[in-house]
């Protein structure tokens, strides 16, 4: 499974932005969006050996099928400019997807995480239709929770959640409905 294409303009040009299916090739990827300033909503960074764990789960989730990880990639940053995906969970009785991002700093304030958002909702409603799409960003991240209000997500609430364990804070609830009848 592969994302379409997407487009952005960058310094007056399409950029084509697409998503990857992570691969053994990403870990490197992965180390690189270890960088505090990405993982500062996240608990703060990892040691390398939970990077390496976190890279098999994410290898794992496709061979089994619980998640879907992708590397965002554009022609001309093709080992990836950030990390995307989403993963099935159920939230006081509710099934659906949680999705998840991060886009490397040098990369950021560009419509990297707009386009790849918007490939990755396609994929998610291309795995099962019927199931809204939520995402928990930290209250204090206010770039991820302007994307969540810019893709159309409706700000449900504020949880405390526990992540990584831990660390509890305050997180915003977003969830985007599932279609319904007759919409696409």
């Amino acid at each position: 499974m592969s994302a379409d294409v997407g487009g952005i303009r960058l310094h007056g040009r399409m950029t084509e932005v697409s998503l990857r299916p992570w691969s053994e090739s990403d870990l490197d990827l992965l180390r690189r969006a270890n960088a505090p300033e990405l993982m500062e909503h996240l608990g703060g960074p990892e040691t390398d050996t939970q990077v390496l764990a976190r890279h098999e789960k994410y290898l794992r989730g496709w061979r089994d099928g619980s998640s879907h990880m992708y590397a965002i990639v554009t022609p001309d940053h093709p080992a990836g400019v950030g990390t995307i995906g989403f993963w099935a969970r159920t939230d006081d009785g509710r099934v659906l997807f949680e999705v998840g991002w991060t886009v490397l700093a040098a990369f950021q304030g560009r419509g990297f995480a707009r386009a790849a958002l918007g490939l990755l909702l396609d994929e998610a409603r291309t795995v099962d239709p019927s199931r809204p799409i939520a995402a928990y960003p930290r209250v204090g991240n206010a770039a991820s929770n302007a994307l969540c209000r810019g893709a159309g997500f409706v700000l449900e609430g504020v949880e405390e959640f526990e992540f990584p364990k831990g660390t509890r804070l305050p997180s915003n609830v977003w969830v985007l409905p599932a279609p319904g009848p007759g919409t696409a």
